[in-house]
């Protein structure tokens, strides 16, 4: 019986080192294997007809554009917010005036996610909704004046909403303001 046991042990002992020499043995195999591809039997990357390239406006532009809306407001002696989406409507940038009232902020990324979503001024798309007015219901949107979309090439890569002013004219006015400020 004592024979059996150092058998057993010496066993494992065996088959585990084979197994950990083996182990060992496949992964420099493996890795040996990859460094050598010729480049026609390498694993492909996602790249050429797969991948898009899209344009998008910088965090410095976006704070630029916002900060030209408060100062053309300023000048009207208007207390606004204004907020600056990317292409996907996701928020860059936000910012409240002073005096700004409470709704402002919330209504300004509704404008412009709404504009940068149809790629038109929400003033535009107010009319529209004499024909469809059910655009209303879609989340996150606010169909008043006040919102532009900011172009690259005919695509629209950004939207600024201005809320805040006493009418959709003024705030599309210092959102237009904001947009101008991204070409100079």
């Amino acid at each position: 019986m004592k024979h059996a046991r150092k058998t057993t042990k010496r066993m494992r002992i065996v088959i585990g080192g084979t197994l950990v020499g083996a182990a060992a043995l496949g992964t420099f195999a493996v890795v040996s294997a990859s460094a050598g591809s010729s480049p026609s039997t390498a694993p492909r990357s996602a790249a050429g007809k797969n991948l898009a390239r899209s344009t998008h406006l910088s965090a410095d532009a976006a704070g630029r554009a916002a900060q030209a809306v408060l100062d053309a407001a300023a000048k009207e002696n208007q207390r606004v917010s204004v907020a600056v989406v990317d292409r996907n409507g996701n928020t860059i940038v936000t910012l409240r005036g002073d005096g700004a009232g409470p709704q402002a902020y919330e209504a300004a990324q509704k404008k412009a996610f709404t504009a940068v979503s149809w790629n038109a001024p929400t003033s535009e798309l107010v009319e529209r909704l004499e024909n469809a007015p059910t655009l209303k219901d879609i989340p996150g949107t606010l169909f008043l004046g006040g919102g532009v979309p900011v172009d690259a090439k005919g695509a629209p890569i950004a939207g600024i909403g201005v809320a805040g002013a006493p009418s959709g004219d003024l705030d599309e006015k210092f959102a237009r303001a904001g947009a101008a400020a991204l070409g100079k």
